[in-house]
């Protein structure tokens, strides 16, 4: 099964360090507007999803969740969480007072990986 989501190293060092801090963890993507369109990183049930958001997979345990629109939009499309030194557009994520920013960076599937995708699951 092909991965949607996969993490950087970095990305995984700073997911680790907010775990021991915060506990469990989230992650959510919307759409834009009010959310931003930058990954947030909660602490689990830190934030309520809406009905028909997916989460494409996990990193260090921790689900990705993504605006359901957002999802149509770039279901054919492998994930990547990085994280930068900067302070990013949504203030409430808790990798913030770090000045850090988790970013993500897409590709296209190809062919081959679009025939054996992991499964994802929708908020009811």
């Amino acid at each position: 099964m092909i991965k949607r989501i996969d993490a950087s190293e970095k990305a995984i060092e700073l997911i680790k360090i907010l775990k021991e801090k915060h506990g469990e963890l989230m992650f959510y993507q919307a759409g834009g507007c009010c959310e931003g369109t930058q990954p947030q990183c909660f602490e689990k049930g830190g934030f309520y999803q809406r009905t028909g958001d997916v989460c494409i997979g996990t990193i260090e345990d921790t689900e990705f969740w993504v605006d359901k629109d957002l999802f149509e939009y770039w279901k054919h499309a492998h994930f990547t969480l990085n994280v930068i030194d900067a302070f990013g557009v949504g203030g409430f994520s808790l990798e913030t007072p770090l000045k850090k920013t988790f970013q993500i960076e897409y590709r296209i599937f190809t062919d081959e990986e679009e025939g054996d995708l992991e499964p994802v699951k929708s908020f009811l």
